[in-house]
C-alpha cells in the first residue's frame, strides 16, 4: 500500500498532538516512526489507520482520498503494545477470526491458513489453549498473527514489543524483520528506542513533541541527523555536547581551557559560525588511544555502569560531563583519573541554534 499524509495535524481542544507535518511512507518497506513518550507517534498511527481523523490535511491511500473513512472500511491490521487478544476464545480462533469475519474462506481453508502462520510464529503446540494460559511472549504472538494473518496491505505496530524481557525482544523483533522481508506488506513501526529503529532498518520518521524532525533513510538519519534534537531522539546513550567558540585559525575552544583543532572541512563547513555545539555519540569516546593524534580531555570517573558486554563510563573535567559507551566489562573506581581519547572525524558539528553543519563521514564527500 501507497501512504500519503498531506499537511496533516491532531488538536484536541487546545492541545496540538500532531503540527502540521507531510509524510509518505515507502511501500512494501519497514518505516519505523522514532520519538520519545508524547512525541506523537501514537496519534501518528491513530490518523494512517483511520481511528482519529486529522484536523487538517488529507490522508491519501493508494491515490484514493481516505480521510475520514473509518479504520473498517481501510486495508490495514494494528498491533498494539499490550496483548490484546479474545479472552473467550481459543488461540486457535483468536487467530482465525478475522478470516472468519471476512467470510470468504471455508472451514478446511481457515484450518490451512492459520496452521501456516501458527507455525511461522512458533506457536503451533498452543492453538488449543486460552491465551490466560500463555506467556506474555506466546500472547504477543498470538496478537501478531492474528494480524498478519490478514495479509493486510498495511501494518501497524505501536511498540508491540516493549512489554517483554529482553531476549523475547531480541528474538520476535529478528522473526518480524524476516517475515515482512518479502515486500509484500508496508510496515509502520513504532519505538522509542534508536537501537531498535536501527536494526529494523527501512525507512525512519523522527518526531519530537509532536513535530517531524526527519525522515528518510533508517542509517542516513542516523549518520547526519539534522538538529541537535534528532541527534538527542537518535542516541542513547544520550549525545555529549560540548559548546565551543571557533577562531579564525579554526581551533575550537571548550570550557576548562580545552582546545581541539578542527580539520578543513570541518572548518569550511562551519566558516561563519563562531559559536557552535560539538556532539560526540557515547560509543566514539574511549579510554585508551594514540594521544599524539586524538584529541585527550583528562577527565575523572563518576559512575561505570556494566550493562552486559558493555561499559557506560560517566566522567566530568569541571563543568564538562561526558558519557562513554565501552565494549566490554571494565572496572573502573569513582573518582579514578581517566583519559577521554576522541578522533576528530568522529565530531558533529552544530550551530548555537541547533542545526547541523557536520556529519562524520562529509570530509572528501
Amino acid at each position: 500500500m501507497r501512504l500519503e499524509l498531506q499537511s496533516v495535524s491532531k488538536k484536541v481542544g487546545a492541545d496540538n498532538h500532531l503540527y502540521p507535518m507531510s509524510v509518505s511512507l515507502v511501500p512494501g518497506a519497514i518505516n519505523v516512526i522514532l520519538g520519545t513518550t508524547l512525541a506523537g507517534k501514537t496519534s501518528l498511527m491513530r490518523l494512517m489507520a483511520g481511528l482519529d481523523k486529522p484536523s487538517e490535511g488529507k490522508v491519501i491511500a493508494d491515490g484514493v482520498d481516505v480521510t475520514g473513512v473509518p479504520v473498517r472500511e481501510r486495508h490495514l491490521a494494528m498491533v498494539y503494545q499490550q496483548f490484546i487478544n479474545y479472552p473467550s476464545l481459543t488461540v486457535f480462533e483468536n487467530i482465525a477470526s478475522p478470516l472468519r469475519i471476512a467470510g470468504h474462506l471455508t472451514d478446511d481453508e481457515i484450518k490451512v491458513r492459520v496452521n501456516a502462520m501458527a507455525e511461522r510464529l512458533h506457536i503451533s503446540p498452543y492453538l488449543d489453549r486460552s491465551p490466560a494460559a500463555l506467556s506474555g511472549g506466546q500472547q504477543q504472538r498470538t496478537a501478531l498473527a492474528r494480524a498478519l494473518i490478514k495479509d493486510a496491505g498495511l501494518l501497524l505496530l505501536d511498540e508491540p514489543l516493549v512489554n517483554l524481557d529482553y531476549k523475547l525482544r531480541e528474538e520476535l523483533r529478528r522473526e518480524l524483520t524476516e517475515l515482512f522481508s518479502s515486500g509484500k506488506t508496508t510496515v509502520v513501526y513504532a519505538t522509542t528506542e534508536p537501537l531498535e529503529a536501527l536494526q529494523l532498518g527501512g525507512q525512519v520518521m523522527v518526531l519530537h513533541e509532536g513535530r517531524l524532525l526527519q525522515q528518510g533513510d533508517t542509517l542516513a538519519v542516523f549518520n547526519a541527523p539534522n538538529s541537535i534534537q534528532t541527534a538527542r531522539t537518535f542516541s542513547d546513550p544520550p549525545i555529549n555536547l560540548l559548546p565551543a567558540s571557533v577562531d579564525v585559525n579554526g581551533v575550537a575552544h571548550l570550557s576548562e581551557g580545552l582546545t581541539m583543532p578542527l580539520s578543513p572541512e570541518q572548518c569550511r563547513q562551519a566558516a561563519g559560525f563562531n559559536k557552535v555545539i560539538l556532539g560526540l555519540r557515547a560509543h566514539s569516546l574511549r579510554l585508551s588511544g594514540d594521544s599524539s593524534k586524538d584529541f585527550t580531555i583528562a577527565a575523572t570517573v563518576d559512575l561505570a555502569e556494566i550493562s552486559g558486554s558493555e561499559t557506560y563510563v560517566h566522567l566530568h573535567r569541571g563543568a564538562i560531563s561526558l558519557v562513554a559507551q565501552l565494549p566490554g566489562v571494565h572496572n573502573l573506581d569513582i573518582a579514578q583519573g581517566a583519559n577521554v581519547h576522541i578522533h576528530h572525524e568522529d565530531v558533529f558539528i552544530f550551530s548555537a541554534d541547533g542545526a547541523l553543519l557536520f556529519a562524520p563521514g562529509q570530509a572528501g564527500a
